[in-house]
């Protein structure tokens, strides 16, 4: 699953969330996060905790 760059920064700038606090409430590390938003792929689990830690649909949020 490949998660759209700017969507992510999009949502975590409306949301006032860092890369930090997104890695700490999705229960992933914030390496994963960044690596996310360079553009790499993650896999369906951790695309779901990023969406559910954000408040949105996956859908949202991939390219």
């Amino acid at each position: 699953m490949r998660i759209d760059r700017v969507k992510l920064v999009t949502e975590l700038a409306k949301r006032d969330m860092t890369q930090k606090k997104l890695a700490e409430i999705a229960g992933i590390s914030r390496a994963t996060v960044n690596y996310i938003r360079g553009g790499k792929n993650c896999s369906d689990e951790v695309g779901e905790k990023i969406a559910k830690a954000l408040g949105v649909d996956i859908t949202e949020i991939i390219e």
